[in-house]
């Protein structure tokens, strides 16, 4: 036991000092054209600094928290199997959330896509 955890120590180490070697001593090719942002072959159009939208960002906001409720479904098939009903009151509870969630976000004006 105390040996295997040496080895897992001895090769992080040796993986860090391949990759500061390899960072240290290899080829450094540097320009204007490596440096630039690549855009399928052809010449850049513009600055790649462009702004980001905030509807994007709410948007993916809204689906992680949806998408995190949803998962918290998956459990209760394995925790709540003995007593149907305390398996339909759990869905039932974790449904209401995601549905009151989604009301309360449409009711602000979060999933209105206008531009």
């Amino acid at each position: 036991m105390f040996l295997s955890s040496w080895m897992g120590v001895g090769l992080l180490i040796l993986a860090s000092l391949m990759m500061g070697l390899a960072s240290s001593l290899g080829k450094k090719l540097s320009g204007p054209e490596k440096n630039s942002p690549f855009e399928c072959g052809f010449d850049p159009q513009g600055s790649a600094r462009l702004p980001f939208s905030l509807r994007f960002f709410l948007i993916a906001v809204l689906f992680l928290v949806f998408d995190v409720e949803i998962i918290l479904l998956l459990p209760l098939v394995k925790t709540l199997s003995g007593d149907p009903l305390s398996w339909a009151l759990g869905g039932a509870g974790v449904m209401s959330i995601l549905l009151g969630g989604l009301s309360f976000e449409w009711h602000q004006g979060a999933l209105n896509w206008t531009l």
